[in-house]
């Protein structure tokens, strides 16, 4: 490792040459199957032939020219989104951590204009994750995140997740929305029931709230939706979204609906390098494959198949997994022993993934893989489990 590198990360002492789909290679040639993705990042794997056209074709006529001017491939992308979601108003950026700021924006400039500037204040869940700015670590309020850091952000109350007799006792007269990861990434892949949300969005209706949905992890096709609020039938105010939205490219945005999104007008917020014409290239390509016919069942026939054979390995070393959880391609296993053993032993064999909170294991591939990396990748994993359960 570096020195000249700010110790921030607890880093593999693996290192990459290159990527083809769903695999990784070595300086040395080694493959690994590759179900971390980037942190559910690289949403068309590596190296997608779309996504690499459309960024050498636009990098061959311009990168940047700032938001002083019109960018057209922006434009059409805003309009995109718009048509396949709630949202009928967008603000581009360049991470998650971005457009949750942009949200927080959004929500305050909401309320002032509304006449009620005293409403800032934002619910959110514990076992949350939106970021590493202050605010949005502020907003999921994890100590271990914040230590060294005081003092907090203020303007966040947290209650905990799926509890709505706590979450209706936390509202006051400041409060000005709810914030929700559908699919809680960080947190340990806990997903919110259709019930909860539903329930969620006749508060926020009922007290002048906004509803807020944070799917920077969940969103762009990861749970074989396009975005995870589908599922239940419960349209936010305001989302942000990233990750999978570039497929490895650095792109994220704010969607609200014209009700939110009118008030954030010119100098109320803004981006240098946000919604440049590389990244919405990139991000055009990742849509025109994510929404093509068949794409999206393909992603949730898959998630079922995967899900399924997950289930089969925790009913057979029970002493090492404790459960399957998460939705579509955002998948964890819930370990009996510790999560990072569990990973070290599949990383041995060429298989990646992450971890979560909980002791989770977290498996979130790119949405192209097919039964046959579903097979390699179970193997891996029955090969892993077995060992360490007769190590236990």
């Amino acid at each position: 490792m570096s020195d000249a590198l700010m110790p921030t990360y607890a880093r593999a002492e693996l290192a990459f040459e290159r990527g083809q789909g769903p695999y990784l290679f070595d300086a040395e040639g080694r493959r690994y199957l590759d179900f971390a993705a980037g942190i559910a990042v690289n949403s068309l794997g590596h190296a997608h032939p779309h996504l690499v056209s459309a960024l050498n074709g636009q990098a061959e006529k311009l990168w940047h020219c700032s938001n002083l001017y019109r960018i057209p491939e922006g434009e059409r992308l805003a309009e995109r989104l718009c048509a396949a979601s709630f949202a009928e108003r967008v603000f581009f950026c360049n991470s998650g951590a971005e457009a949750l700021e942009c949200s927080f924006k959004a929500v305050r400039r909401y309320h002032d204009q509304q006449g009620a500037p005293e409403r800032y204040r934002i619910v959110t869940l514990s076992g949350a994750f939106h970021g590493r700015t202050l605010a949005t670590l502020s907003a999921a309020a994890n100590p271990k995140h914040l230590e060294g850091f005081a003092p907090a952000v203020d303007g966040f109350d947290q209650v905990a997740f799926d509890n709505m007799n706590e979450l209706r006792a936390a509202i006051t007269p400041e409060t000005a929305a709810v914030l929700i990861e559908p699919v809680q990434g960080e947190g340990g892949i806990r997903v919110a029931s259709p019930e909860y949300l539903r329930a969620l969005r006749q508060v926020c209706d009922e007290f002048g709230l906004l509803l807020v949905f944070d799917e920077v992890q969940c969103g762009v096709g990861r749970t074989g939706r396009f975005f995870a609020y589908e599922e239940a039938g419960v349209p936010p105010d305001v989302m942000a979204v990233a990750k999978g939205l570039g497929g490895g490219f650095p792109v994220g945005a704010c969607l609200t609906t014209a009700a939110v999104g009118d008030f954030m007008t010119g100098g109320s917020h803004g981006s240098t390098f946000g919604g440049n014409p590389l990244a919405m290239a990139v991000a055009n390509a990742v849509l025109d494959v994510v929404l093509a016919d068949g794409f999206l069942p393909h992603v949730a026939a898959t998630a079922e198949l995967l899900h399924t054979r997950l289930e089969e390995l925790v009913a057979r070393y029970p002493a090492v997994l404790a459960e399957v959880r998460g939705a579509g391609l955002l998948l964890g296993l819930r370990c009996q022993v510790a999560n990072t053993e569990l990973l070290d032993a599949i990383r041995a064999e060429g298989l990646l993934a992450a971890t979560a909170g909980d002791n989770v294991l977290r498996l979130a591939p790119p949405l192209i893989i097919d039964e046959s990396h579903v097979d390699e990748a179970v193997e891996i994993l029955d090969r892993a489990c077995a060992r360490l359960s007769g190590s236990n």
